[in-house]
């Protein structure tokens, strides 16, 4: 129980120093003295900060996937996969303008990916697509949601994240039901 406390506090003290300051500029001495331990009890759960950056986005992911369900639009899902991002823009963005990056851009993808395949299973029940085209189709959605989020990210987080995937899905509204049941016509 004590090992579990301690992570946390470490992970909540680097992503409350995140929000604070650039990556770069968080150091292992920073989050040992603000956590009141010392730095063998620091390297006992992590070898560095990057990987408490991993940590925290896989468990960020693990929670979205747990906290949503098949009654939840993709719209919805998305949302409550994003509630992180939200409530810690700064931090965020720190790590988007840093060298890891690509643990955020794995994330996004991640959750972007277990969005839309559940909900385009959903959707294609009772229609006669193959699970390549389920796969195709919602990979493309996948894509497309990364590149918009990201987008978001680099022009600084500006607009409400509601309002644009609620604008997404008006967009998309229809056309991944269209695409599914086109997808036994043809043979590729």
């Amino acid at each position: 129980m004590a090992k579990q406390y301690t992570k946390k506090m470490i992970r909540d003290m680097c992503i409350k120093m995140l929000n604070e300051r650039p990556l770069n500029k968080i150091t292992v001495k920073d989050i040992v003295k603000a956590c009141d331990i010392n730095r063998n009890t620091f390297y006992y759960h992590y070898p560095d900060i990057y990987a408490i950056l991993s940590e925290i986005f896989q468990s960020e992911l693990q929670n979205a996937i747990d906290e949503y369900n098949d009654t939840l639009s993709w719209e919805e899902g998305f949302l409550v996969a994003a509630k992180f991002a939200m409530e810690n823009r700064r931090a965020v963005y720190h790590v988007y303008n840093s060298m890891q990056r690509e643990e955020l851009e794995n994330y996004i993808f991640s959750v972007a990916g277990n969005v839309m395949y559940r909900y385009v299973e959903s959707e294609s029940e009772g229609i006669q697509a193959s699970t390549k085209d389920k796969k195709l189709i919602a990979s493309f959605y996948q894509c497309a949601l990364t590149e918009m989020v990201l987008r978001w990210i680099g022009s600084g987080m500006k607009e409400d994240p509601n309002v644009i995937i609620r604008r997404i899905g008006e967009l998309f509204d229809g056309h991944i039901t269209l695409s599914l049941k086109r997808s036994g016509k043809h043979n590729f």
